[in-house]
Parts: C-alpha cells; structure tokens; sequence
C-alpha cells in the first residue's frame, strides 16, 4: 500500500471497490421486489407446450446472507488496508503482523539458539545437535541460493569444498553471514579489446594446470594479468580473501571454467551479494547457521612433516 507513486492509484481503487458494493446493495434489494398479487413473470423459457419457467424473487433468507456479506465486507475495509492507502482504524499492516509472530517466535523458541551463542563456534561445530538445528535454519532460507546439499550453483559458492571467496575460519563465515558481501568483479572488454579478453583467458585457464592452453596468447595474457589484475589475485592467481577475490589456480569456479565462461567474466565483470542476516535472523541463529556451514567444509590438510637431519 505504502508504494503508490501518485494518489491516482488509490482512487483507482477506492471508486471501483465502493460502487461495486453499493451496486451490489441495489442488485439485492431489485431482486428482493416484490410481485403484485396474481402477477406472473415468465423468463420467455416454455417447455411442452405449456410448461413455462417462472421468475419469481429469491428467498428473503436467501438475500438476507448476501446483505451479511457486503456488511462484513464494508466493515473490514474500515478496520483493515483495502483501499488503496487508506490505513484501516485497527492500523494493521503485514510488517506489524510479521514482527509480531517473529517476536512470539523468539519468545519461545529463542532459548534453543541463545544456549549456544556464547560457544566457540568450533565447538558449536562438533556438536551434532547445534548442527541439526544448523541444517534447519539452513534449509529454510539458505537453500533458494546454495541449493538443498550446499553445493551451490553458477554464481552461488559451493559450502562443500575447502574454497572460500572471504575466508573459511569460523569466523570469517559467520562474519559473511550476519554483514552480507558484495563482489565485484570490473569489466575489462572496453580496455583489453577481444583479442586481450581472449589472451588473458588463456592465461586464466593455464594457471590452473586443467587445460592445454594457446601459449602464444597465454603469455601475452600474462603481461596483461600483471598489469590489470593482480592488485585483487595477486602476481601467481592465488586470489585475495580480504577483497574476495577468487583463487584462480584450484580450478574452482564460480562462473564456470569453460573458455567462454572465463572469457565472460573477464569481458564483462561479474556483480554477486551475499545479503546480511543480523537483523533478518539474529546473532544467535546466524551463529548456529555459521557453526553447521563451518562443519560441511573439510578440514584442513596437514602440513607435511619435515625429515629431521642427521647432520649435526
């Protein structure tokens, strides 16, 4: 209601909506008429010769329920919003119902979460009842973008994988949770042309080690990569996860790996968010979400174990 440009729109509903109703009063009280005595009135149907279909008023019982309707109708659009921006007497809006049934909600069910709040969120982690209630949440609003199993999807991050845009730590999730993110990658077609686009895909796709790859254009890619790219990927490709940008050498794709994909990205840029959940869920739900994505990802290889020298 809130959202009219102009008050045209609210009379546009007004009007319509009022003589619907009074006209919906004379349709009753015309149908209510009575016949004069002995009067007879015929809908011009005869069957058999002499069998003819008479219109004879409605039951008053009958009319009497539709008078109740349009009653009811008249009074609700004076308690509630239904025309237009008129408000409503009882002052209800849907954002006041919601944030009441949200309220309630943590009322009762706020306990559930608060208990794990003041954990370390690694411990949160290992903790297979956080974590169901963790996949709940995460069920509920964080699958229309990562999909059902977390693996996401073109433009939406794997959870699964050890590959984190803005960092895997525990708290770098959770931070990514409650304040949103937003990527950008700049368009480059206007300043490299498609020729460049094209060399610094090969580039691209070479420091990954998956594809055989046009050297030729590869090398001329990389004097390109070093002039344009590496104040977000670095001289090697390996990303910077205080600006969120991607690793290039894993093989790990946001937008796809293809030539075409790479050539895309790098040609036109790429815009993605992560919306912010602090007001929307609160600290402590965002808190167990954080714990049960922080579990899906695998741990850490070891490092590898330094031979000790047998020189003195």
């Amino acid at each position: 209601m809130t959202d009219f440009t102009s008050g045209f729109w609210t009379w546009f509903i007004i009007i319509p909506t009022l003589a619907g109703i009074v006209g919906l009063f004379w349709l009753n009280r015309w149908m209510a008429a009575p016949r004069r005595k002995g009067e007879e009135e015929t809908t011009g149907h005869v069957w058999d010769e002499d069998l003819r279909e008479l219109n004879n008023p409605l039951p008053r019982w009958w009319l009497n329920l539709f008078y109740l309707t349009l009653v009811f109708g008249l009074v609700y659009l004076v308690l509630y919003p239904g025309l237009g921006t008129v408000a409503g007497v009882l002052g209800w809006t849907q954002q006041g119902q919601y944030e009441k049934e949200i309220a309630q909600a943590d009322k009762r069910y706020g306990a559930l979460y608060e208990k794990y709040l003041s954990q370390d969120l690694r411990v949160v982690a290992a903790n297979a009842e956080a974590t169901k209630t963790g996949e709940r949440l995460f069920v509920n609003y964080c699958t229309g973008c990562h999909g059902s199993d977390a693996r996401g999807g073109p433009g939406f991050p794997n959870l699964r994988d050890s590959d984190w845009l803005w960092g895997g730590t525990p708290e770098a999730i959770e931070a990514t949770i409650l304040n949103g993110r937003q990527g950008a990658m700049p368009a480059w077609g206007a300043v490299l042309g498609r020729e460049g686009v094209h060399s610094v895909a090969e580039y691209v796709l070479s420091l990954s080690g998956k594809r055989t790859v046009n050297q030729t254009a590869a090398a001329a890619g990389k004097q390109k990569f070093q002039q344009l790219c590496v104040a977000c990927h670095g001289p090697e490709g390996k990303g910077n996860t205080a600006v969120g940008a991607p690793n290039l050498t894993d093989d790990v794709w946001l937008y796809g790996g293809t030539q075409q994909a790479v050539m895309e990205s790098i040609e036109k840029g790429r815009r993605g968010q992560m919306p912010a959940h602090r007001d929307f869920l609160g600290e402590a739900k965002v808190h167990v979400v954080a714990a049960y994505v922080y579990s899906l990802s695998p741990p850490p290889a070891p490092a590898p174990k330094v031979a000790a020298s047998s020189k003195p």
